[in-house]
């Protein structure tokens, strides 16, 4: 079997040590040389360009992805040439343009922020003014990691975007949403397989630093019962109703006033998940090749009652993260380490550390002084 990943980056050198395990052959097609899934990488080229998607597709047995922007004219001509895209075009695409997520979950009835397709200033002012005076305004489309999100109190905060969305040929709206009073943000997780096959993990609390992901406690305190019915309900639903295959990752709101909302959607294995490799009897990127060449998914319980991932944000000012790796497996032999490959960065993710254990507190100072080693 031979799984063809589109994009070089860490979720694709992360599903390496699963593919060995599962004998499974992973070929990557890589923007560029030097990328975290260099190990991996059978071809360089541009993604965006069919020919060059083509040619890397057409030995493997199903293509997946790294992440969401390959174009939707390159995805439909790997299906029209008979190539299995999981998950596929039909179901890509929400994830791709967010005002259509929030059209299509709207249409599930499922439960969303207040929201609304804003084409103009005008038409922008007029929300903020409906929402107590304020909102978040969303470009549909490319942003990640808090990119093209913006909270603002009045149209004039975000001009230059009307003026980008109105040349970008897709129809010239920006997304507003109420401002969300949330009291903490959570991840949902499941993987489905094209037979229908269906699997959760525990709920998990997440936590933000300046829009990226920071921390990840699984399960997420306090969330047995109805909130994990709810969230596991919410992300099964999704994936049946936009067909996905593969893991999905739907990002939610925890509201003060005990409201449960989708925020953003992610149709790969995601940063929320990274705790499964070690936390969990199948881990994220296992069960996503596992889903995407349909073959029977894996369990999704806990080793132990706490997983806390707490990720490597821009490592050391000078040397790499193997630099400190004494330093660091010395002082926490019950961590496990994630090394990316990447050079270290202000604000980028490099690597991530897991600890698990029954002992909550424990367990998040662990996490939380291994990556400390490599922070400066």
């Amino acid at each position: 079997m031979i799984v063809g990943v589109i994009g070089g980056g860490q979720l694709a050198r992360m599903m390496i040590p699963a593919a060995i395990e599962l004998g499974v052959e992973l070929r990557v097609l890589a923007e560029a040389d030097g990328m975290s899934a260099a190990l991996a990488a059978d071809r360089v080229g541009d993604y965006t360009d069919a020919e060059t998607v083509l040619a890397f597709a057409r030995d493997v047995d199903v293509v997946t992805f790294d992440h969401e922007h390959v174009p939707q004219d390159v995805l439909r001509r790997l299906v029209d040439a008979g190539i299995p895209v999981r998950p596929g075009p039909d179901a890509l695409r929400f994830a791709q343009d967010k005002l259509l997520m929030r059209e299509r979950l709207s249409e599930l009835g499922l439960p969303v922020p207040d929201w609304a397709r804003v084409q103009t200033p005008d038409e922008l002012d007029d929300f903020i003014r409906g929402h107590g005076g304020s909102a978040v305004v969303k470009t549909p489309r490319g942003g990640y990691d808090g990119k093209g999100v913006r909270a603002v109190r009045s149209a004039a905060e975000v001009a230059e975007w009307f003026t980008t969305v109105a040349e970008d040929g897709r129809g010239g709206a920006l997304l507003a949403e109420e401002l969300v009073d949330f009291r903490r943000e959570l991840a949902q997780l499941v993987a489905r397989r094209p037979s229908g096959e269906i699997v959760a993990w525990p709920v998990v609390e997440t936590v933000q630093v300046g829009g990226v992901c920071s921390e990840v406690i699984a399960p997420a305190p306090h969330s047995a019962g109805r909130l994990a019915d709810v969230a596991a309900d919410v992300a099964i639903t999704i994936a049946e109703g936009l067909g996905v295959t593969g893991v999905l990752a739907v990002e939610l709101f925890e509201t003060t006033d005990d409201r449960v909302l989708v925020n953003e959607l992610a149709m790969r294995p995601h940063n929320s998940g990274h705790w499964s490799m070690d936390g969990s009897t199948t881990g994220q990127f296992e069960q996503h090749l596992r889903a995407v060449l349909d073959l029977p998914l894996g369990g999704t319980g806990s080793h132990e009652a706490w997983s806390v991932m707490v990720n490597v944000l821009g490592g050391p000012a000078e040397g790499s993260l193997v630099d400190r790796y004494p330093e660091a497996l010395a002082g926490h032999p019950t961590v496990k380490l994630h090394n990316y490959g990447k050079a270290p960065r202000p604000g980028r993710k490099v690597g991530h550390v897991t600890a698990i254990g029954d002992d909550l507190d424990d367990v998040v100072y662990q996490a939380r002084a291994a990556a400390a080693v490599f922070q400066d």
